[in-house]
């Protein structure tokens, strides 16, 4: 299996008026143009996916919903609340394993949920230092997605990265 993990784009700074629910935040319009680019080196890389999966909150949602547009995966995007700040990173793993297990899953979600997750399927722990930045890549590979050394981490890219490839 490969797992994607994508953090979302740059959304709209907590506290911004008009938006007091976190929830409720969404991209900038810098994000949104950088995310296109992001997609545009999904698919120069010929990246394709069974599932994507995203958080519920506003600015995953539509990080989400632009690459599956782009990719032609609008019909395999599903949001899923074990995605959403806050959530441990078990719960996601939880989430995967009630799912029919597909060949390449895109996962959308927040700083720190994803990092523990890599960590958490690189090391069996949650104390591997590692920072997606808004917009960045990680591809895993994984033969099962059991917590500890089982994945291996084939890359991260950085959004600066990614817009050097497209």
């Amino acid at each position: 299996m490969n797992l994607f993990l994508m953090r979302h784009g740059l959304a709209v700074e907590p506290g911004t008026a008009g938006y007091s629910n976190d929830a409720d935040r969404p991209l900038t319009p810098k994000g949104r143009r950088k995310l296109r680019r992001a997609a545009e080196t999904m698919k120069a890389l010929d990246l394709s996916f069974d599932l994507i999966l995203s958080s519920p909150l506003l600015r995953a949602r539509q990080t989400a919903v632009i690459l599956a547009k782009a990719l032609d995966a609008k019909d395999r995007l599903e949001l899923s609340a074990s995605l959403a700040p806050g959530a441990p990173a078990r719960t996601i793993l939880e989430c995967l394993h009630r799912l029919p297990m597909p060949d390449d899953v895109l996962l959308v979600g927040h700083e720190p949920g994803l990092s523990q997750l890599i960590s958490l399927l690189l090391a069996g722990n949650s104390d591997l230092p590692v920072l997606m930045k808004k917009g960045g890549l990680c591809k895993l590979s994984a033969p099962s997605l059991k917590p500890g050394r089982r994945a291996t981490l084939e890359w991260l890219l950085t959004p600066k990265q990614m817009a050097r490839m497209a």
